[in-house]
């Protein structure tokens, strides 16, 4: 009876829906014409969506509905029209018999909801949804007593709230309810309000924080005709589901992202279930056997939890069509249960742990989507031809990211089915090995093919022509080899095209310039040469090119200047020349290591108005830097290793995007610009290798964020600023040498704690080295100390993210020389982990402080060609990450301390020309250096050098002391000879007394004599004893 009632409603609906006449050629009513009028005036409308509101016609306009009899206004249908509001202007109470108002997906600003909505009493519709209202939700909506849908979702948690509920019990007509992203504040009645309307079917309630519901749960067993549900997303608990034991009646069931460690055990009398989703949850083991009586279970989803095995039972799902057991731990091969499952059309069981695709796969004709990637395949029973003859009705198949090794992906051929539906096919990342294979010109409905990262080889040509849908064809990282085919020319819907990273040779085809609809073209890292085809330029819907590390030569085409959608361009390493394009819609531009000998565009800075990128180093690049770059907002600027001369323009202006600015290696002159301080967002800076002069700038305080200063191999002179935390707060690369620096190095560089590298070296250094150098925490391997720099670390990681993935920013594209082990490498990809101190080749003095051993993380330390004195500190031990150390050149002396045996990472050691003696200490990396490492130390022996004697003059005690058994001696002696002091002090201090006081000395002296008299009396009374003891003891015997 139920059904029939609810079937007649429906067709009553319909029939009102006929009767409201969208296009009524009968004039609306006045007043409620000028109340629209009204409404629309309250609105910024930047997509003119309302442009049809005019005229007297009303019933005409978009989103108005009117009653064919009555001319009423009854519908207003507002929905995704993209409108702007401060607020609900309440002209629509003069639509005083509209049911159906929907203004979901507007701006209303984030203001509340008025209270005059109440007051529409006739609306059986109401949907405010994701229209950025904020707030109470107002509890006259409950007198709208005919409501039947209202629809309040809100994808901003928190915006809309409500401290009381009851306002829906008066809603008794409602069927479908949705406050999802409603906070209920966990004090309302909820689910005892939702329990007492007897029409509710459907209820959406995700985001709402109802696992922090504090009030007693009701079991709602008084919703019978409840049928929908949604709850994901509320950190709901088992505890909190109890309540919903006994609605048997759901068909729909929506618990995905919550906490849920337990599949609750009366689920299994849910028989009438169709949808079921339980994903992102904390389940675990074996799947449940409570699922075993959902047998009329259309939908499962299972994935993101961490389930072990798969159950046998699960071929009894009859109806069973879309399952996801995705993100699990399931184990081993397949079972055969899925097998038996003919009515599945969706299985997901990627990332996972199975090993083995069983043959029977291609018994399951339904299916339309399999996916199968990130698992641990290492065997196919059957070649994947055989797989999908059968499977007919297959749309994607995704077997990406497994573990087949070097196993031919098989080559024969596809028979069963007249046509495929395969559309996407990704086979990516499994190392498959062989030529390409020729059955994949039987899906002619193929638009997306992924080869990526394999080991497929021979000519790309085998029927790749016949897939004439493709709009995606991606095989970099294979073997390819030989010419590119031209028949590629004939896939004209391609989109994207992938061929980087192979053997492709020889010239670039002039039939990719018939692809008229490719957006994205990649041809890195391959051999190609010759010169770049003018057919290319015909390309006008390319927004990403790539043709980067090949051997390409001559000019870019001039006619590339009709790619007027082309955002992203790299043409590095080549061997292209020419002139430098001004492309106006470029956003990143890369042309370095070529041999472009142009200078750049005086006005590049204006034409090229959206460029965020700029690498042209490494090139011939001649002229001056052009004041219009100093303009513009870009994020890297690279012109390095060019030929470029004059000054740097002075004209810098703040802006939130530099990061980068390197100008090193040219021939720039005048002084450092002071500009450069407005670039507070400036993470690297390299000037160096050119001829700027002057003063090192004191006042600098603009570029506290950076991580790269260096201004190396220049003229600067005077002193090094007195830089503090407050200057440079993230500074880890501080790079000054090879100038004309001179003064003392100030203290005030202690206070750089992220520094790792600190380069002085090769100026006029005088003074000593700072005691308190041992501060430089970013030198050390504290941990502590090391997440301390991870906020800034990860500043720096943000990059550029090309169309494949290619990024030109960060740590790993930044390039630092630095002298260690004695030779002066380039580094790069591990700059960030390099931790160095180079202060040589200046005139320090004085001792090497204690401190620096603190600096335990240091790999390399070069204090050479200085005028050092002292010995080696004497806990340079701890120094466990030491790779390159060299003190040579200077005035030290002493012992090597045999602790320096604890440094094993230490295969760079130079103590020559010092004055260093006695021992060098025998075993572990100390046999392994050459004698010249102590070269010009005449004092010193031992392997590799001659053989220490015990006779040498120099050696002391035959060498066996080091210089803390030489200060344990000096102690001891020290100690020994204030005891001696004391006593000749005090035996002479009695001798005198005696000597001058003659009654002191009577007096002392018979003291003595009554002592000795005593002492004489008592040695002969004991003799006396004893020899009586002796008699006794001999006559006994």
């Amino acid at each position: 009876m139920k059904r029939y009632l609810s079937d007649a409603f429906a067709v009553l609906f319909l029939l009102a829906e006929i009767c409201m006449c969208e296009n009524s050629s009968k004039p609306c009513i006045q007043r409620e014409r000028e109340a629209l009028i009204n409404f629309k005036s309250t609105f910024h409308d930047p997509y003119n969506m309302l442009s049809s509101w005019k005229g007297n016609h009303c019933c005409q306009w978009e989103g108005i509905a009117c009653d064919n009899v009555t001319s009423h206004v009854v519908k207003l249908d507002l929905s995704e029209y993209y409108l702007e509001a401060q607020n609900l202007d309440p002209s629509l109470l003069q639509l005083e018999y509209l049911s159906y108002l929907d203004l979901s997906r507007n701006n209303f600003n984030w203001t509340p909801i008025p209270m005059f909505i109440g007051s529409m009493r006739r609306l059986s519709y109401l949907s405010l949804s994701d229209a950025s209202f904020c707030g109470g939700i107002p509890s006259t909506i409950g007198n709208l007593t005919n409501l039947r849908h209202l629809d309040l979702r809100c994808n901003h948690d928190g915006n809309l709230t409500t401290n009381n509920i009851n306002w829906i019990s008066q809603l008794r007509s409602m069927e479908y309810l949705d406050m999802s992203g409603v906070y209920f504040n966990g004090k309302t009645n909820l689910f005892q309000v939702l329990s007492i309307l007897p029409s509710l079917s459907t209820i959406y309630m995700d985001y709402c924080e109802l696992g922090n519901m504090k009030v007693p749960l009701v079991n709602l067993t008084s919703t019978p005709q409840l049928q929908f549900l949604s709850l994901h997303g509320n950190q709901l608990t088992n505890s909190f589901l109890d309540a919903f034991r006994n609605m048997t009646s759901l068909v729909h069931l929506d618990l995905h992202t919550n906490n849920l460690n337990l599949v609750p055990s009366w689920l299994s009398n849910y028989e009438k279930i169709e949808y079921l989703d339980i994903c992102y949850n904390a389940l675990h083991g074996p799947i449940h056997n409570v699922f075993i009586n959902m047998t009329s279970i259309q939908f499962l989803n299972l994935s993101q939890n961490n389930f072990s095995t798969i159950p046998s039972w699960l071929h009894n799902f009859e109806k069973l069509v879309d399952l996801d057991l995705s993100y699990n731990a399931l184990r081993g091969p397949i079972p055969n249960t899925f097998g038996n499952m003919s009515t599945i059309q969706f299985l997901d069981l990627s990332n996972n742990y199975l090993t083995s695709v069983p043959c029977w796969f291609g018994e399951l004709k339904r299916l339309v989507h399999l996916d199968l990637s990130v698992n641990d395949f290492t065997l196919m029973e059957c070649s994947l031809p055989t797989i999908l003859t059968n499977l007919c009705q297959l749309k994607s198949l995704y077997f990406s990211n497994n573990k087949l090794g070097r196993e031919p992906i098989g080559d024969t051929e596809l028979s069963g089915c007249i046509t495929y539906d395969l559309e996407e096919l990704d086979l990516s990342n499994n190392e498959i090995s062989g030529p390409f294979p020729t059955w994949l010109g039987r899906l002619e409905n193929l638009n997306r093919l992924d080869l990526t990262n394999n080991t497929l080889d021979v000519n790309l040509l085998n029927n790749i022509e016949q897939l004439i849908n493709l709009t995606e064809l991606f095989v970099s990282f294979n073997r390819f080899y030989g010419v590119i085919p031209h028949g590629i020319g004939k896939l004209v819907n391609l989109v994207y095209l992938d061929l980087s990273n192979n053997h492709w040779n020889g010239k670039i085809p002039q039939t990719l310039g018939k692809l008229v609809n490719l957006e994205s073209l990649d041809l890195s890292n391959n051999h190609l040469d010759g010169f770049i085809p003018q057919s290319l330029g015909q390309l006008t819907h390319l927004t990403y090119l790539n043709i980067s590390r090949n051997g390409l030569h001559g000019n870019i085409p001039d006619n590339f200047y009709h790619l007027v959608d082309l955002i992203y361009l790299d043409l590095s390493s080549n061997k292209l020349d020419g002139m430098i394009p001004v492309m106006p819609q470029l956003s990143f531009m890369n042309l370095s290591y070529n041999h472009i000998n142009d200078s750049l565009p005086k006005n590049i800075g204006d034409k090229m108005p959206y460029l965020k990128f700029l690498l042209l180093g490494s090139n011939l690049i001649n002229g001056s830097i052009p004041n219009s770059l100093c303009q513009t907002e870009f994020i890297k600027l690279d012109l390095s290793r060019n030929k470029i001369s004059g000054v740097i323009p002075n004209c810098w202006r703040n802006s939130p995007f530099w990061e980068e600015i390197n100008l090193s290696s040219n021939n720039l002159s005048g002084v450092f610009p002071t500009s450069f301080r407005n670039l507070s967002s400036l993470l690297w800076l390299h000037l160096d290798n050119n001829n700027l002069r002057g003063r090192l700038p004191m006042h600098i305080s603009g570029l506290n964020n950076l991580l790269i200063f260096d201004l190396g191999e220049n003229q600067f002179s005077g002193s090094i600023p007195s830089w503090t935390n407050k200057t440079f707060r993230s500074l880890q690369i501080l790079r000054l040498p090879k100038n004309k620096l001179s003064g003392s190095i100030p203290s005030q560089l202690c206070q750089l704690a992220s520094l790792k590298i600190l380069d002085l070296s090769g100026n006029n250094l005088v003074g000593s080295i700072p005691k308190c150098i041992g501060n430089l925490k970013g030198m050390t391997t504290d941990k502590s100390n090391n997440e301390s720099l991870s906020n800034d670390e990860s500043i720096s990681d943000q990059h550029y993210v090309g169309f494949n993935g290619s990024s030109y920013s960060g740590w790993s594209y930044e390039d630092v020389k630095q002298v260690v082990k004695g030779r002066e490498f380039d580094y790069l990809k591990i700059l960030k982990h390099v931790v160095n101190m180079d202060l040589s080749g200046n005139k320090l003095v004085g001792l090497i402080p204690e401190g620096i051993t603190s600096l335990t993380g240091l790999h390399g330390l070069n204090l050479s060609h200085n005028c050092l004195e002292g010995g080696i500190p004497k806990m340079i031990g701890n120094m466990k990450s030491l790779e390159s150390f060299d003190i040579s050149h200077n005035q030290l002396s002493g012992h090597i301390p045999n602790n320096m045996l604890s440094l094993t990472s230490m295969s760079h050691l130079n103590l020559s020309y010092n004055n260093f003696s006695g021992p060098i200490p025998e075993g572990y990396q100390f046999s392994t250096y050459d004698p010249n490492v102590y070269a010009d130390n005449p004092y010193l022996c031992g392997p590799p050098l001659p053989k220490c004697h015990s006779d040498d003059s120099h050696s002391g005690r035959g060498f066996e002391e080091d210089e803390d058994e030489k200060e344990d001696r000096l102690r001891k002696l020290l100690f020994y000879s204030v005891i001696a002091a004391g006593f000749a002090t005090g035996f002479w201090g009695i001798i005198l007394v005696l000597l001058l006081m003659k009654s002191f000395r009577y007096a002392c002296l018979r003291l003595v004599e009554d002592a000795a008299d005593m002492i004489y009396v008592e040695v002969v009374i004991k003799v006396r004893r004893i020899k009586k003891w002796l008699v006794r003891n001999h006559v006994q015997g």
